[in-house]
C-alpha cells in the first residue's frame, strides 16, 4: 500500500487547515468581485446625464442667466 501522506507533504488528503482557509478565500473574492462589478455597471448607468439636466445645473450654479437658459432649453426642445 502506498504512503499517500509523503506525497502531500505529511498533510494528507484533506491538505491540512491551508485548503479550507484557500476555499474560503477563494470563494470570498468571487463574491465580493461580483459585487464590485455589480456596483460599477450601476454606476455606469446612473452617470448620464441629459442636455436639460447639465442645462439646469450650469443654472443653479449661476453660469447661465434667465434669457440663455430660456433660449438654450427651447433649442433642445
Amino acid at each position: 500500500m502506498p504512503n499517500w501522506t509523503g506525497c502531500f507533504g505529511g498533510a494528507g488528503w484533506g491538505m491540512g487547515y491551508g485548503g479550507p482557509i484557500m476555499m474560503i478565500l477563494f470563494w470570498a473574492l468571487i463574491i465580493a468581485g461580483g459585487v464590485f462589478l455589480f456596483r460599477w455597471l450601476a454606476d455606469q448607468s446612473k452617470g448620464s446625464k441629459t442636455a436639460l439636466q447639465i442645462l439646469q445645473e450650469r443654472y443653479a450654479r449661476g453660469e447661465i442667466d434667465k434669457a440663455e437658459f430660456d433660449t438654450r432649453k427651447r433649442d433642445l426642445a
